[in-house]
């Protein structure tokens, strides 16, 4: 079962994104507080869809304690998640929606890949052939 990686330093989250961009795979980070009540309600259903998409990199970041870090994604409000990739920010949410939540890794982390609309249309020709 995958969990999130706490970050405690500048250090091991450069690593992070270092060793995750060279196997391809897809951050997803919640930027979080202790006395952050939403971010509280909406931690295990961050952790489940860790568990249920190892193919991704799930990692925490206390904007308390890791400030720089949540100044460089320009962090105003928690819980607010981002989901990278190659080193660039394909998708953001704030608040503590569970739904939103599961939308952003699906969209971007999930196991299959979103089909491209050409992809799709090619599919449907190759059916509508057969």
């Amino acid at each position: 079962m995958s969990k999130p990686v706490e970050i405690h330093s500048v250090e091991e989250w450069n690593n992070i994104v270092e060793t995750s961009t060279a196997a391809g795979k897809t951050i997803v980070v919640d930027f979080h507080a202790e006395w952050c009540g939403p971010c509280k309600v909406i931690a295990p259903r961050f952790n489940e869809l860790a568990s249920q998409n190892p193919q991704a990199q799930f990692v925490r970041v206390d904007v308390d304690e890791q400030s720089q870090i949540a100044e460089s994604f320009r962090v105003t409000a928690m819980p607010t998640f981002f989901a990278i990739k190659a080193k660039s920010v394909v998708g953001m949410l704030r608040g503590a929606d569970p739904r939103g939540l599961a939308t952003l890794v699906h969209q971007h982390a999930g196991p299959n890949p979103p089909v491209a609309p050409n992809d799709e249309e090619k599919s449907r020709e190759t059916k509508s052939n057969l």
